[in-house]
C-alpha cells in the first residue's frame, strides 16, 4: 500500500476511540437487557464488531499490527429483531453437516435395516443398501433426523457444522407454499434466535487434530472390520 493510501495516526486513534464508545454502549445493553433476545443488545454487539473491524483493518494498514481478538464479519451478523413481538407461527430452519468417516459402517447399518424390515423378501433392496448414497437414503428414511445426530458415530458419520433459525412468520405457510425452495427467502430480520456449532468456535488446542478420532482402529484397517461381530453397534429395533 502507497503513503498516500495510509490511514493517519488521527484516523487510527480516533477508530479506537470509536471502539471504547461502542464497548460503552454494549456493556450498558447488557446490564439493561430485558431477556436473552434483546434486540438492543444484538445492535450494540453489531455496533461494536463493526468498529472493532474497522480500528482492526486501519491499524494493520498504518502499523502492520493486529488485534488480539476475532472480528466477526458483520455482514454475517443478524440485523435487530423486526418481527411481530407475539408471532402466530415460526419456522424452524435447521442444517447438520456430516463427514462419511466410516462407509463401511454406514453399508452395515443399511444393510441391517433392510433385513430387519424386509428380510430375504420381495421389499429388501440389495443396490441400495450396498451403495453410500443409497444407504443414506435407507437410513434417513428410517431415523429421525435427531436421532440421527445422536447416533451419529454409530452410522458411521462424523459431525461437522450445524445451525438452527427460528423465524417469525404472522400466519402458517400453505401447505406446498414453499417446498420447492424451502430455505429461500428467509427475512434476517424475523428471526428469534439462532444456534451454530462448529469447530471455529472450539478452544485451540494446538494439536494437529488426530486426537478427534478416538477410535482404537487404524483407519487405514478399515476395510478389514467384520462389521457383524462390532460391538460399538447396538442393535436395530426390528419393530421401527
Amino acid at each position: 500500500m502507497s503513503d498516500a493510501a495510509q490511514p493517519t495516526a488521527a484516523e487510527v486513534r480516533a477508530a479506537a476511540e470509536a471502539v471504547k464508545t461502542a464497548l460503552d454502549r454494549h456493556l450498558a445493553a447488557v446490564e439493561r437487557r430485558s431477556g436473552e433476545d434483546d434486540p438492543a443488545v444484538y445492535e450494540a454487539f453489531n455496533q461494536l464488531a463493526a468498529a472493532a473491524e474497522v480500528y482492526d483493518e486501519l491499524l494493520y494498514d498504518r502499523y502492520d499490527e493486529v488485534t488480539p481478538f476475532e472480528i466477526p464479519g458483520t455482514e454475517d451478523s443478524l440485523p435487530p429483531y423486526a418481527g411481530p413481538e407475539e408471532p402466530n407461527a415460526i419456522s424452524v430452519l435447521i442444517r447438520r453437516d456430516y463427514a462419511v468417516a466410516e462407509p463401511q459402517r454406514l453399508l452395515a447399518q443399511a444393510e441391517r435395516v433392510e433385513a430387519a424390515e424386509y428380510g430375504d423378501g420381495p421389499g429388501a433392496d440389495q443396490d441400495a443398501a450396498g451403495t453410500v448414497h443409497g444407504a443414506l437414503g435407507i437410513l434417513f428414511g428410517e431415523f429421525e433426523p435427531d436421532e440421527i445426530a445422536s447416533r451419529h458415530k454409530e452410522f458411521g458419520l462424523e459431525e461437522a457444522d450445524s445451525t438452527l433459525w427460528v423465524t417469525a412468520a404472522d400466519e402458517p405457510a400453505e401447505p406446498g407454499e414453499w417446498l420447492e425452495a424451502p430455505f429461500e427467502g428467509v427475512d434476517p430480520q424475523r428471526v428469534v434466535c439462532r444456534f451454530d456449532v462448529s469447530a471455529v468456535f472450539d478452544d485451540e488446542d494446538g494439536d494437529d487434530g488426530d486426537d478427534d478420532t478416538p477410535r482404537g482402529e487404524d483407519p487405514d484397517e478399515l476395510d478389514d472390520l467384520d462389521l457383524d461381530e462390532d460391538e460399538d453397534l447396538e442393535p436395530l429395533d426390528a419393530e421401527r
